[in-house]
């Protein structure tokens, strides 16, 4: 996927968000993905065992790797009209 159709399917998926979510033995992390302006933007928050360890970060842009295998993975749920 060249970086002329991520980029064009970023423009096209203005205000699409996902959530997830990644459950392990001992923490729980989930994500937001949100297309705003063009980018990619990643938030992350979770917990893990320990009674005071929750963490929650602002949401930031993502790279271009990062926009990449998201892109690639989520294709399904994408408006891909015309690429």
């Amino acid at each position: 996927m060249t970086k002329e159709v991520r980029q064009k399917l970023l423009n096209q998926n203005e205000g699409f968000k996902l959530e997830t979510s990644n459950v392990q033995k001992n923490s729980t992390e989930y994500r937001t993905y949100r297309i705003s302006g063009g980018k990619l933007y990643i938030q992350s928050s979770g917990n893990t065992s320990w009674a005071d360890s929750h963490y929650s970060y602002d949401p930031i842009p993502a790279t271009d790797e990062q926009t990449h295998r998201f892109l690639r993975q989520y294709q399904g749920r994408l408006n891909t009209d015309g690429l």
